[in-house]
């Protein structure tokens, strides 16, 4: 069963391990750039292996049985 929480950005995006930090599924940004770079992180479905990667309100990223849905907000 896969956890779903929203998660508010006070800019108009955020980069990919710095989501996964402020998410709380990841615990440092060592970890985050670990399991980008090992392709389990996709953002609306399909993998994204760039740590740098610019997420933005109403898209979803997955990693594990996680799932973020990025808001405005916050």
């Amino acid at each position: 069963m896969s956890a779903e929480h929203e998660v508010p950005i006070r800019d108009e995006s955020i980069r990919l391990g710095q989501l996964l930090k402020l998410a709380g599924v990841v615990d440092d940004g060592a970890m985050a750039r670990s399991v980008i770079e090992l392709g389990e992180v996709t953002v609306d479905g399909a993998v994204e292996v760039r740590r740098g990667a610019q997420v933005r309100p109403g898209q979803t990223v997955t990693f594990a049985d996680q799932v973020i849905r990025v808001v405005a907000g916050g």
